[in-house]
């Protein structure tokens, strides 16, 4: 191995580089006189010539070619978008330089703080720093741009507080983080919520809360939610706590204009806090002073575009880069946050106590229930769930979690659950619709007489019985009680207080008024079995967010967690009847450490056809020493191979990485691999 062991890779990416435009100066066409030289980040898409290539700046130009500005330049023979990074006095290319062809917009869009930021974070995940970009700046809205002042209005004195208010009051280090936050200083910390019914006490409130806190200590905050049910919720908490006009809604789903206007707003200095998606993670406030994100392992907060970045680590970024406040909240801790809490990163935020704050928590099957009723461990509804159901409708509504939306996806053999085939074509067997016998999904043929291929069982069961189905078992059990469902499509936001069943899949729960009365959560196995390295993790936060919507076992709140057969050996189960997020996220951390899994190392992902995904592996200078797993078969002629490497050694992984993208693009390699670190699931 060569001493230096990217220089071989490094080369050749330099002598693919094209050669800077050698233009001769027009005939009496004259350049700025201070600073004549701009460097500009060229959105040219290709992975090997991402980064800043060096124009003149004509005199005409000399004021609005500011850094961060939008340009057009001329490259490899077309005009391509860029931004200014830099104005300097002399170049450090010894050709002739072209001259910029025109400046789109002298806003200063791209902040030298968002600059960093972006590098960086292409840089954590092998990326580009193109990519990067075009997800943290917005595309201009020139209306916007003219429409709105350049001047930021004087804003409304901030409501007068009484301390950190009783969101924060049931924490014992909450009302110290929150004085902190006012007093301009950045304590990081992971926030394990309680439940609360009092929208004044609620996690919107607590998050709004901070956000006050630091706006009061002159800084700014971004606070970054899964969605846009979640923003309307943490809007709501923060006009209250900060007073109209001192905050802005950013999301992707707002109109070109609309959010090109938040963003504007934002970067102006119109407003010093940001609420929002995903989107708003590269939000430019200025002074900032906390960065908040709610719910970690919720998916929405990964991003589905190249380089796949992780609301958590943007944010993170922008805290290390900007000098500014972490908090990380959720009714669950992920592994991967209970890691930062492990090596001090973040410092632990949790309620003295929670019993009588949080519903109690029963598991169907358990003790003397076996008993009464045999089949309680596996049944769809056992009849713990419906006597519970039944009690708590005289005093408000019902919540019922189910894992998918729909009716009825399959079916499996009861005795050993089984997935039962098609006979004829292997197909998967269903009941579609109301459709009294099952049949096949594939081919359509009735089933006759079923036997399980495996144990040679004769009845059939539900897989997962969904939204709809279970609406209407329900329905018809429950007469002249109201039914709601809320899943993709149909999503409520909330529900009254009066009695009612509101029948909901995971993250589509609405709110109850005044709490639930009740909680039912069917068909555990379902989620504990999902084939993912973070199953039980994932079983845990959705059953926890469903169980914070119901009120406290102080006011008789109960939840029933249905079909989780040898409950006492699952640790998520465990962790849901003692509201003990923390230590499931221990346990499962010390798991994976043992394991070799992440998050205690990094995994690279390299996808795409078979050739190209060993060729792109062996192109990549990696130690000797560094794990490779796989070729995994994917689909035809796909696959993905899996890299494992030490977390100290994450910055040489991802620069090997970033350099074998930039080896193929200068060769034009003709079939491209998908690079993804820290995959969601590397398995899949």
């Amino acid at each position: 191995m060569s001493e230096h062991p990217g220089s071989e890779q490094l080369e050749l990416i330099r002598s693919a580089l094209p050669k800077a435009p050698r233009a001769a100066k027009a005939a009496g066409e004259a350049f700025a006189a201070t600073d004549p030289v701009a460097a500009v980040v060229v959105d040219t898409g290709l992975a090997h010539l991402d980064r800043p290539f060096e124009y003149l700046v004509p005199e005409s130009l000399a004021d609005t070619a500011v850094p961060g500005a939008r340009v057009k330049v001329r490259f490899a023979g077309q005009d391509l978008d860029g931004f200014v990074v830099e104005r300097k006095a002399a170049a450090d290319h010894d050709g002739r330089l072209a001259p910029l062809r025109r400046v789109v917009s002298s806003e200063a869009v791209l902040t030298p703080a968002l600059m960093q930021v972006a590098t960086d974070v292409a840089a954590h995940y092998a990326g580009t720093l193109g990519d990067v970009l075009r997800m943290a700046v917005p595309p201009r809205h020139a209306a916007a741009e003219k429409a709105l002042a350049l001047e930021p209005p004087v804003p409304d004195p901030l409501p007068a507080t009484d301390g950190p208010g009783p969101a924060w009051s049931r924490y014992p280090a909450g009302p110290a983080y929150v004085a902190r936050l006012a007093a301009g200083e950045s304590p990081a910390a992971s926030w394990l919520a309680l439940p609360a019914t009092d929208p004044g006490a609620d996690w919107p409130a607590a998050l709004a809360a901070a956000a006050a806190a630091t706006v009061a200590g002159g800084r700014g905050a971004v606070l970054v939610v899964p969605d846009h049910r979640d923003v309307a919720r943490v809007d709501a908490a923060l006009t209250a706590a900060l007073g109209k006009g001192r905050h802005v809604r950013l999301t992707a789903d707002q109109g070109p204009q609309a959010r090109y206007t938040a963003w504007l707003k934002v970067l102006r200095g119109h407003v010093s806090v940001v609420v929002g998606t995903r989107a708003a993670a590269f939000a430019p406030v200025r002074d900032l002073g906390l960065v908040a994100w709610w719910d970690d392992g919720d998916d929405l907060h990964c991003e589905p575009r190249a380089p796949y970045p992780h609301v958590r680590e943007v944010l993170l970024t922008r805290a290390r880069v900007e000098g500014a406040a972490v908090l990380s909240g959720g009714f669950s801790r992920t592994v991967t946050v209970q890691r930062l809490v492990d090596d001090a990163t973040l410092r632990p935020i949790v309620a003295a106590g929670v019993r009588g704050a949080v519903p109690r928590v029963r598991v169907a099957g358990e003790g003397h229930e076996l008993d009464r009723d045999p089949a309680a461990a596996s049944a769809h509804l056992p009849s713990i769930a419906w006597r519970t159901a039944k009690a708590a409708l005289e005093s408000g509504p019902v919540l019922v979690q189910v894992p998918r939306r729909g009716y009825v996806p399959s079916l499996a053999c009861q005795t050993c659950r089984t997935p039962a085939r098609c006979t004829h074509c292997s197909g998967p067997l269903a009941v579609g619709g109301r459709a009294a016998e099952p049949a096949c999904r594939w081919c359509g043929r009735g089933v006759g007489r079923f036997e399980c291929r495996q144990c040679g069982g004769r009845e059939l069961r539900s897989s997962v019985v969904g939204a709809r189905r279970t609406a209407e078992e329900l329905g018809r059990a429950f007469p002249g009680v109201p039914v709601h469902t809320s899943g993709a499509g149909a999503v409520l936001d909330t529900v009254a207080a009066t009695p009612a069943l509101v029948i909901a899949t995971p993250g589509a729960e609405p709110v109850a008024l005044g709490g639930y009365a009740a909680t039912l959560l069917l068909d555990a196995w379902a989620s504990l079995d999902r084939p993912t390295l973070d199953a039980g993790e994932e079983a845990l936060r959705r059953w926890l967010a469903a169980a914070a919507l119901t009120r406290g076992s102080s006011d008789g709140g109960q939840v029933v967690l249905c079909g989780a057969p040898g409950h006492t050996t699952i640790p998520a189960v465990e962790a849901l009847v003692r509201w003990d997020p923390a230590w499931f996220a221990q346990r499962e951390l010390a798991d994976r450490a043992a394991l070799s899994l992440p998050p205690t190392v990094v995994m690279a992902a390299v996808s795409g056809e078979r050739r190209a995904v060993e060729a792109a592996v062996a192109q990549t200078r990696f130690e000797e020493d560094v794990e490779r797993l796989g070729p995994l078969p994917l689909g035809d002629d796909t696959v993905r191979m899996l890299v494992r490497v030490p977390l100290e050694r994450r910055g040489e992984a991802t620069s090997a990485l970033t350099a074998m993208r930039a080896v193929r693009s200068a060769r034009k390699e003709p079939v491209s691999v998908q690079v993804r670190v820290d995959p969601p699931d590397p398995a899949s």
